[in-house]
Parts: C-alpha cells; structure tokens; sequence
C-alpha cells in the first residue's frame, strides 16, 4: 500500500508524463528535416542533370564546327594544288608558240576550246574573284571537275599595251613596248653603244602573267598567278 500523499502521488505522474514527452519530442525532429533534405536534393539533382546535358550537346556542337572548318581547310589545299595545272597550261601555250608570230594575235574566244591568250594587259587589274572576268579564259578538261571536284580555269596576258600587235612594232600610231628582258648570254659588238637591240644575238624576251582561278566543293576558291618569259 502506498503511504505517500496523494498530491505527491499526482506531482509524480505529472513529471512522469513530461518526462515522456521530452522523450518522444527529438525523434519527431529528427525526421523532418530527413524530409526536407530529400527534396533539396532532388533539385540539386535536376539541375546537375540539365548541366550535364548542355555540357554534352555544347561539346558535340564544338566537334562537328572543328570537324567543318578542318574539311574546309582540306579543300582549299585542294583547290590550291589544283591551281598548278593552270599554271601548267598557260606555260605549255606559252612554250609551244614562241619564237612564232602567234603569240602577238589574240586567241580566246568564248567556249571551252579557248585557249585564254590575251595579246595585251589591262590598264588595271582586273578583279580575279569576279566570275564575269573569266568569260574567255582557257579551261582544264573543257571545265569538266577534276577528281577532287575542282574546276579549273586559266588567263594567259603578255604584258603589252596594245593588242594583237608585234612587241616594238607601231601600231595604229603608238609603239607597242612590251616588259622584256634584254637576253644578254651572248653579246656582240664590243666597245659599243650595247643598247640598242641590234647588239643581241637574240631579241628580249617577253614577258607574260599566267592566272589560275580553280572553284572547288563548298565554294572553295584558290587563285594563283605567275610571271613568264619567252623569245
């Protein structure tokens, strides 16, 4: 039989009953913020994700632009070398008709049989990247793409004022002075004025510009000129 009072009785309960309260108190705050974090994380997830995501499409992006410029690249290399043949083609011409009266005449009619000789140059130069300044230019393979898809054309100027006339000669009032270059491997006429022409055993050699434009894939353009010189 209990022999404490009955208010002592009470006080106990009462500080019993706090007592478990306190208890249970810290495990219900212990489980919400587990709550909350689950939910932070969830955004912090989402938005490493999207991240991630953009990293990767921004890095594909940069491959294919490298992959892009390097062809491009590739193809004026292509275009360059493919020039060389012009060049070839103008020198041929050019070997092939010296010594002769050929090369005072001009030879460039429109189409794909003209050889793109012009007997004189213009009085300025001509803008080589306008498509209307190649009408009668010569052409490779009748302007057929070659295997690397290069179109290859070529001008051939002798550097003169006045057209379809002989180097020196007077023509329609005016002397037809050419760029030559006196030919001095074998001079005559010692102790001499030397000149005047008629001390060289050879006459100057004249001298002439040989422009290649070459249009390849993707609008890759390549122009290469060179000088030239022959009897």
């Amino acid at each position: 039989m209990n022999s404490r009072p009955l208010h002592q009785r009470t006080l106990h309960t009462q500080q019993m009953q706090h007592t478990q309260r306190s208890e249970r108190t810290p495990s219900m705050h212990r489980h919400a913020p587990a709550r909350r974090q689950r939910g932070t994380m969830l955004v912090i997830s989402l938005i490493v994700l999207v991240s991630m995501t953009l990293a990767g499409v921004a890095m594909m992006r940069s491959v294919d632009t490298s992959a892009i410029v390097a062809g491009n690249i590739a193809f004026k290399q292509s275009s360059l070398n493919a020039a060389d043949s012009g060049i070839q083609a103008g020198y041929t011409f050019l070997t092939a008709n010296s010594g002769g009266a050929t090369l005072y005449n001009d030879n460039n009619a429109a189409g794909v049989s003209s050889t793109g000789y012009f007997s004189s140059a213009p009085t300025t130069e001509p803008d080589w990247t306008n498509t209307n300044n190649w009408t009668n230019a010569g052409s490779i393979n009748s302007g057929v793409a070659d295997a690397g898809g290069n179109v290859v054309q070529y001008v051939i100027q002798r550097l003169c004022p006045i057209a379809n006339c002989a180097p020196s000669a007077v023509c329609n009032g005016n002397t037809n002075v050419c760029g030559t270059t006196p030919d001095t491997t074998a001079i005559s006429g010692e102790g001499t004025d030397q000149s005047s022409t008629n001390f060289f055993t050879r006459p100057p050699a004249t001298h002439y510009r040989v422009t290649a434009r070459v249009v390849g894939p993707r609008q890759s353009t390549a122009i290469v000129q060179t000088l030239l010189r022959t009897q």
